[in-house]
């Protein structure tokens, strides 16, 4: 920094790289109120990213565990859509190599829209392999939301090419033909998980909104078939449709 450089240029500066200590001990000394601003804004960016950097080493420590033993495919299975009033469940499962790194990876529910569909992209062009189950709401209503829940984690694994272990979200698979851990809130402590969650949510969420071109009137491309307020009137009003659990709306009849 051989002349001084304008707010803006810092601003880009901080945003685009990582600074030296030099040119931070140059920012630092500015008593330019706009730098010092930057520079706590700096600050925090680079304590978020640490934090993010802690938890993905945290949440990776069930895959070094066997990566660490020479298991190479660890598949991460989980699903989502088994609370909805419609549309099906959907269950992903997700093969990691080695060197992912995905900072700010998590359970599906914590993340936005955007970081969702953005992590999607990432997840899906750098896995080993993927897949995705689905089961839909006439098959739920015959077997029950567990074992529909179930049956979609089988088809996803089913799927995959080759895996040595299965790493599930709270749900014991007992049907599986390799070792397995079911650990709860899975899709919090484990990246492979996390990724069956992002991969499953934004499967479901795609399917939910396509549905709305065909029944705009359930809102399906904002509420994902939930029980929202609008979801129950349009249910009141216009009927319920096959992509319904009937076995979960007996409170429509039942309070008239």
């Amino acid at each position: 920094m051989e002349e001084k450089w304008t707010i803006s240029q810092i601003k880009q500066y901080l945003m685009d790289k990582q600074p030296t200590e030099e040119v931070l001990q140059v920012l630092y000394a500015d008593e330019r109120k706009g730098v010092q601003t930057l520079l706590k804004q700096f600050e925090k960016r680079q304590q978020k990213v640490k934090e993010q950097e802690e938890l993905f080493h945290v949440m990776s420590q069930h895959e070094q565990k066997l990566w660490n033993s020479n298991v190479s495919f660890i598949a991460g299975v989980d699903e989502v859509g088994r609370g909805p009033l419609a549309g099906p469940v959907v269950a992903a499962a997700v093969i990691l190599p080695q060197e992912f790194q995905l900072l700010g990876i998590n359970d599906s529910k914590q993340l936005s829209k955007k970081n969702r569909e953005l992590f999607y992209q990432y997840i899906t062009e750098n896995a080993i392999d993927y897949a995705v189950g689905v089961v839909e709401a006439a098959e739920i209503d015959q077997i029950n939301i567990l074992q529909a829940s179930k049956k979609a984690m089988y088809q996803a694994l089913d799927k995959l090419q080759k895996k040595e272990h299965v790493l599930i979200d709270a749900v014991p698979l007992e049907r599986l033909h390799v070792p397995s851990d079911a650990i709860v809130k899975g899709d919090q402590k484990s990246i492979s998980i996390a990724a069956a969650s992002i991969v499953a949510k934004v499967t479901r969420d795609r399917m939910m909104e396509q549905l709305h071109q065909q029944l705009p009137a359930y809102g399906f491309d904002r509420n994902s078939g939930y029980g929202t307020t609008e979801h129950i009137n349009a249910l009141k009003s216009q009927g319920i449709t096959s992509y319904h659990r009937q076995s979960f709306l007996k409170f429509l009849t039942e309070k008239g």
